[in-house]
């Protein structure tokens, strides 16, 4: 759901702020009004969701120094200035100081309809660019995303804490949708080099001639650099690096060699090549692999991960059901079962697929979890098999599943989750430190 962007009106005349803001009000903007300069800048700050709407010609702090005030402050807030008739040079200069756009009175109030939503537009992108930038360059955060108690798991994620640290250029192998791009993103955050550049390409999106332009120029088109110079003293990511010809490998090797030790730019290399029949290997000439491959991580494969799949489809079923207004589906003991036998070719990737299809079967009140991995196996010719899997094994991450799921539903209330599961305190204290559970997670 996207957030509400206010409006802030800043006019010193009662009548014109009241008359703007009942006007956007009316077109669905959340509107604040201040009759003076000084006021709102005791409200609006850096970050601040929403567009400011502002009067030039103001008693006190007029409206010029108001948007200087405000670009210094933050230089990607939109503001719309109000000028009088005849104060088009003023309007230009505040144009060239950092000012949105401007109207003139009298002006049509459809104009600044039109003028709001396109600068709540631009202040909600730019919001969300910093929400994504500062993620990136927060390794705790983006650790978080990397969800499952299993071994596999554990394992990745000191092996992401130890290799980020590293300086060394890095190779991550695995299957399709295991989630390879987001664990380059976390080595990233969690190194030396979380707040420099972290740039992605996708070698396998571009012809031969493409990605050399790309990658080392020169580019013609206006305003870009190759990704070589756009990523120095960062991160660049390689996402289907064998997708390289051997010309393009070899002047990527001399690059890295180029640069010496430590590196002043960080390669990560991510390889597909086990898709096509072919190992790491087979895909990269000998000396470029042995520079990317000095460390490495595999990830682990969905079906190898036990009961993370079970955390992983409720977690998700709850995020798309927020997305669409809806419940998320409840499952049963024996969709619990299925979901930890599936093979699940397409790993988290395909598991996401079943989720947000679950959550649009519950809201239309048919279909079940089982029918889509039965349409999701006869799609990939592969079986469900219980094969090397104890039956202790399916009860246990289900009856984990199931307390987790209501020990969140009921925000952490020990006596509503007893009550629902008919369990005494003593044995649901006992099964949540069993399964590593913690009520203050859910509060």
């Amino acid at each position: 759901m996207a957030r509400a962007m206010k409006i802030a009106i800043v006019d010193d005349e009662q009548d014109m702020r009241q008359s703007i803001s009942q006007w956007l009000a009316l077109s669905g903007f959340d509107t604040e009004t201040y009759a003076s300069a000084e006021d709102a800048l005791k409200t609006i700050g850096q970050d601040w969701p929403g567009v400011v709407v502002s009067d030039i010609k103001m008693p006190g702090m007029d409206g010029m120094t108001f948007l200087k005030k405000l670009m210094s402050v933050d230089s990607g807030l939109p503001v719309i200035m109000i000028t009088g008739h005849g104060d088009v040079p003023m309007a230009v200069e505040a144009m060239r100081v950092g000012a949105f756009d401007f109207l003139e009175k009298p002006f049509n109030p459809d104009r600044m309809t039109e003028l709001a939503k396109k600068a709540s537009q631009s202040r909600r992108l730019t919001l969300d660019n910093r929400a994504l930038r500062r993620e990136l360059s927060d390794g705790s955060t983006i650790m978080k995303k990397l969800i499952g108690t299993s071994p596999a798991m554990e394992r990745l994620r000191e092996d992401i804490l130890d290799l980020g640290q590293a300086d060394g250029h890095v190779l991550i192998d695995g299957e399709t949708g295991t989630g390879k791009t987001l664990v380059a993103h976390a080595l990233h955050a969690v190194g030396p080099r979380a707040g420099r550049k972290f740039v992605v390409l996708s070698c396998g999106a571009y012809s031969d001639d493409q990605l050399s332009a790309r990658l080392f120029g020169p580019i013609e088109e206006g305003g870009q650099i190759p990704l070589v110079e756009e990523a120095r003293g960062g991160t660049l990511v390689l996402e289907d690096v064998e997708a390289l010809s051997q010309p393009l490998q070899a002047r990527l090797l001399t690059f890295i060699n180029d640069q010496g030790s430590p590196a002043e730019t960080r390669i990560i290399a991510i390889v597909n090549a086990h898709n096509e029949g072919r190992t790491v290997e087979d895909a990269l000439r000998p000396d470029l692999y042995f520079r990317l491959a000095a460390l490495k991580i595999t990830l682990p494969p969905l079906r190898s991960r036990g009961e993370d799949i079970l955390t992983l489809f409720t977690r998700l079923a709850e995020q798309f059901a927020e997305e669409y207004g809806c419940e998320a589906p409840q499952v049963t003991a024996q969709e619990a079962a299925q979901l930890l036998q599936a093979p699940w070719p397409g790993n988290v990737r395909q598991l996401i697929n079943v989720a947000e299809r679950a959550v649009l079967q519950n809201r239309r009140g048919t279909g079940s979890i089982a029918s889509l991995l039965m349409a999701d196996n006869e799609d990939t010719g592969t079986q469900i098999t219980t094969e090397g899997k104890p039956l202790k094994e399916y009860v246990e991450s289900f009856e984990k599943m199931l307390i987790d799921n209501t020990m969140r539903r009921h925000r952490g209330s020990i006596t509503a989750v007893m009550d629902e599961l008919c369990l005494p305190r003593r044995t649901l204290n006992e099964k949540m430190a069993k399964y590593g559970l913690q009520r203050s997670d859910y509060l």
